[in-house]
């Protein structure tokens, strides 16, 4: 497939350092090596060679979601592509559903989302601050070239959101996710789920106890991801000295009817 004009690019040099572009016929790409014309990408099919003006090679790539969200500006911290694959699985994110999102942070959450969702879901991220959710928003754009009619940006509270979204699955990247819990136990359908990411053990003790004294919450799970790539060259195959170790822990918990025994 060839790349366009506003299409997201990827930019490989020898080394393996990549470099992400939004291709604008009026720009250039300048680095270490040399110079490229924008105008020399553009038009050009993904999995190419280009050369720069000092004879370097760099491989054109359409980027990955992972290469996206590595690369992306942002403003509030990521979710790591080591951790966005376990949500989708574990939440169980599937075609058609609504999923509740807060916060929108720098959109890559967001973007995961809405991949997941596809065309006949919805995903509605909720964000207290304007300037994280504008920031968001032009990371949404940026990767799909547009804004996607399946994704939904809202200012605010998300717990005030649940009753009238009245969301399948609801994903949270927030400081203090506990008072959302006690909103999602009152609003959010029986049957849902609920992930959040957290990078503390204070606060994921907090959410778990909050959860458990809802008294509707069950299947409640904490799991830490770590990812080793591995070398391989001939008969060296080795881990790679360095691992992405911790960035945060995921709680997934699943939404039930109240048991009989607490009913009025």
């Amino acid at each position: 497939m060839r790349l366009e004009a506003g299409d997201a690019a990827l930019l490989i040099d020898s080394k393996g350092r990549r470099f992400l572009l939004e291709l604008n016929p009026d720009r250039t790409f300048q680095y270490h090596e040399g110079a490229v014309p924008h105008n020399d990408l553009i038009g050009r099919e993904e999995g190419s060679w280009i050369v720069s003006s000092t004879g370097a090679q760099l491989l054109l790539l359409r980027p990955r979601l992972a290469d996206f969200t590595l690369k992306m500006k942002r403003r509030a911290q990521v979710v790591y592509p080591k951790d966005l694959g376990p949500i989708l699985v574990y939440a169980d994110i599937a075609p058609g559903m609504t999923v509740l999102e807060a916060g929108s942070g720098s959109g890559a959450l967001t973007l995961g989302l809405s991949r997941a969702v596809g065309p006949t879901g919805k995903v509605v991220s909720v964000e207290l601050r304007e300037d994280h959710a504008a920031h968001a928003r032009k990371a949404v754009e940026k990767w799909y070239g547009r804004f996607p009619e399946n994704v939904e940006m809202r200012i605010g509270d998300v717990s005030d959101e649940i009753q009238s979204v009245e969301p399948a699955r609801i994903v949270l990247d927030l400081p203090e996710p506990w008072h959302v819990v006690t909103a999602a136990a009152q609003h959010q359908p029986p049957g849902g789920l609920l992930a959040a990411y957290l990078p503390t053990v204070p606060q994921v003790q907090t959410t778990v106890e909050t959860a458990r004294e809802t008294g509707v919450f069950t299947e409640i799970e904490v799991k830490e991801f770590l990812v080793r790539d591995w070398n391989v060259a001939g008969r060296s195959v080795r881990p790679e000295h360095r691992m992405i170790g911790h960035t945060g822990f995921l709680i997934f918990m699943r939404k039930t009817a109240r048991p009989p025994s607490q009913e009025d």
